[in-house]
C-alpha cells in the first residue's frame, strides 16, 4: 500500500515533470539539479509502487498511473499551499489570472480583488478564449480565467468551479466607413444576410464562436469564414481590415483605432461571463476574486439581464444554477 504521508516535495517534483514533460526544464523550474529531481521521481515511484513516466532518449510521457496521479497531486499541493499561507508559512504563491483582453469586466474584478487582498500577488495574463484557458487551468499552467462556461466540453466543465459574473450585452465593431457606423444602436434584423466575424478559425475561442453561431442562425446572419489566428492589436486590425467584415464583440470591448462599437438590440443579445478555476484550488487570491465578483455584481446589477434579452437556455440555466 502507498505511504499515507508522501512528502509534498516528491509530488512537486512529479507535477513539474508532468507539466514540462522534460526533466531538464522541470529541474530548472524547481531550481534543483536534474540528478536530484530524477532521484525524487524514483523515490515516489517506489513509494507508490508504480511507474509514473515513460522515458526515452527523445521524450518523456506519462504512464496511465501517472495520468491517474496528476489530479490527486494537484489537489494535495493546492491544500498544502493553502495551509502554509493560512498558518504563517509565508505568502501564497502568485495566482495566474487570465483576463482574455485588458480593459473589460474581468479587469474590474481583478482590480477590486487586488484592493481586497493586497498581500496576494494576482498576476494578470492576456490570452484569448476560455476554451484554451480551461485546458491550461486543468494542466496547472494557469489558475483562473473568465468566459462562457456553458461553451466548454462537459468533461472539462465537470472539473472546474464556476461563479457567474455578468450578462454582457453584445455589440458590433465596425470600420468608421461602414454604412452602419453612424447608427447609435444596430437592430439584429438589419444584419440579416450580412457576414460578421466571430472568431472562426481561432480554436482558443471556440465557446465564443459557438455562441455567435446560435445567435446568427436566428437572424439569418452569415458567420465569417476562418482567418489565421492574429496575436496583438496590430495584427488583429490588419486581418480584420483584409476580411472587411464587422466583428461581434461586447459593449466593453476596448476601442480600436479606425473603428466604432455599436450595441446590438431587438433583442439585446447577451454573452454570459463567469469566473472559472480548478476544483479544489485553495488560494486566498481565488477568495478575493470571488468576493470582488460578489461586490461588483451587487453594485452594478450585472446578473439582472434586460427584459426580453437573448441568451441560449443552456447558458441561462448554468448561470442561474451557479449563482
Amino acid at each position: 500500500m502507498p505511504t499515507p504521508d508522501t512528502d509534498p516535495r516528491l509530488l512537486r517534483a512529479f507535477l513539474a515533470v508532468a507539466e514540462e514533460l522534460h526533466f531538464t526544464r522541470a529541474a530548472a523550474r524547481l531550481f534543483v539539479a536534474q540528478q536530484a529531481l530524477s532521484r525524487d521521481i524514483r523515490r515516489l515511484e517506489r513509494e507508490l509502487r508504480v511507474e509514473l513516466f515513460v522515458r526515452t532518449t527523445r521524450q518523456v510521457s506519462l504512464t496511465p498511473d501517472g495520468e491517474r496521479l496528476l489530479p490527486y497531486a494537484r489537489r494535495v499541493l493546492d491544500a498544502h499551499d493553502g495551509l502554509a499561507a493560512a498558518f504563517g508559512g509565508g505568502p501564497a504563491r502568485p495566482l495566474l489570472v487570465d483576463l482574455n483582453t485588458d480593459g473589460m469586466t474581468a479587469t474590474r474584478v481583478l482590480e477590486r480583488a487586488r484592493e481586497l487582498a493586497p498581500e496576494c500577488e494576482l498576476m494578470a495574463r492576456f490570452e484569448s478564449g476560455l476554451t484554451w484557458a480551461a485546458s491550461e487551468i486543468l494542466a496547472g499552467r494557469l489558475d483562473v480565467s473568465f468566459g462562457r462556461a456553458a461553451g466548454l466540453a462537459p468533461g472539462v466543465l465537470a472539473r472546474l468551479s464556476v461563479q457567474p459574473v455578468r450578462y454582457e450585452p453584445m455589440a458590433l465593431m465596425l470600420p468608421v466607413s461602414h454604412p452602419l457606423a453612424g447608427r447609435e444602436v444596430i437592430p439584429l434584423s438589419e444584419l440579416s444576410g450580412t457576414t460578421v466575424y466571430a472568431g472562426a478559425g481561432n480554436e482558443r475561442t471556440r465557446e465564443w464562436t459557438d455562441l455567435a453561431a446560435l445567435l446568427f442562425a436566428e437572424w439569418d446572419i452569415e458567420l465569417a469564414p476562418p482567418v489565421p489566428l492574429a496575436v496583438g492589436v496590430a495584427e488583429f486590425q490588419r486581418v480584420m481590415a483584409k476580411g472587411g467584415h464587422p466583428v461581434l464583440a461586447v459593449v466593453d470591448f476596448p476601442p480600436m483605432p479606425g473603428t466604432v462599437l455599436r450595441p446590438l438590440i431587438g433583442p439585446v443579445p447577451l454573452s454570459p461571463l463567469a469566473l472559472v478555476w480548478r476544483k479544489g484550488l485553495d488560494h486566498p487570491g481565488v477568495d478575493a476574486l470571488r468576493r470582488a465578483t460578489d461586490q461588483l455584481v451587487k453594485e452594478n446589477q450585472w446578473l439582472a439581464p434586460p427584459s426580453g434579452a437573448w441568451l441560449p437556455e443552456g447558458d441561462l440555466s448554468l448561470m442561474r444554477n451557479r449563482s
